[in-house]
């Protein structure tokens, strides 16, 4: 299969943009340097918050950066897209139309990672934008899951681990984990899906369970085999 060159839109956030290049590194089975996916790295932290576009709170739209963003890496070689932000695939049919690259569909596929895991009741973790606009739960629900999402008191608690913790570069807050998984648990939920790169982070940091669906993980692999490359067994 021809190999063809990743080009990562990142900087929302940083911290999970440097995460799925080791995580694209370690999970490709390679013998030497030269087997590696060939990637393009874009680290912008001026992307406009995404959440806040979507709340109303800021009248900066994150869809033009992102698409400048994607045109630097066309110009320097890339071929398949992959965006490490859930909550800027809200915006994915836009960001498809404003491109010529392959673009992956970070919640789709993850969606469909956690129907083949078996899932049948399953908690949405992300950002309040990503749960407001709907698309895990509009995609879960397509493979036949029913999408449980936080109420307002464990979504603050959600909000406060991406935002308090992780992107003001703080260790995650067990504490704060413990919340949210306890309320999943009560809600029923067989699996979560860690549907913010952010918890992605904490995932990483405190080992949350074979329970929780990475999204960034389901990212990673995904890059790498539309990349033509192997994954390590």
């Amino acid at each position: 299969m021809t190999k063809k060159t990743l080009g990562i839109i990142g900087g929302v956030g940083p911290l999970a943009t440097m995460l799925i290049g080791e995580m694209i590194v370690r999970l490709t089975e390679a013998e030497k340097d030269q087997d590696h996916v060939d990637m393009i790295i874009t680290n912008n932290p001026h992307i406009p918050d995404r959440t806040a576009f979507i709340l109303g709170k800021s009248d900066k739209d994150p869809v033009p950066v992102i698409l400048s963003d994607a045109e630097r890496l066309r110009v320097a070689g890339a071929e398949i897209l992959a965006i490490p932000c859930n909550t800027a695939h809200s915006f994915f049919g836009q960001i498809k139309e404003g491109t010529d690259l392959t673009v992956i569909d970070m919640i789709g596929e993850t969606a469909a990672r956690a129907a083949r895991d078996g899932a049948k009741r399953i908690g949405i973790l992300g950002t309040t934008g990503t749960i407001i606009t709907g698309v895990y739960q509009t995609a879960c629900e397509r493979y036949g899951m029913t999408a449980v999402v936080p109420d307002e008191h464990i979504q603050s608690v959600v909000m406060s681990l991406i935002y308090d913790d992780v992107k003001a570069g703080k260790p995650a807050d067990r504490e704060k984990w413990s919340i949210i998984k306890a309320a999943m648990d009560e809600a029923g939920c067989d699996k979560v899906i860690l549907g913010c790169t952010e918890l992605s982070v904490v995932n990483q940091e405190l080992a949350l369970g074979a329970e929780c669906i990475d999204s960034l993980l389901v990212l990673a692999e995904t890059a790498i085999e539309r990349c033509g490359h192997t994954l390590k067994g």
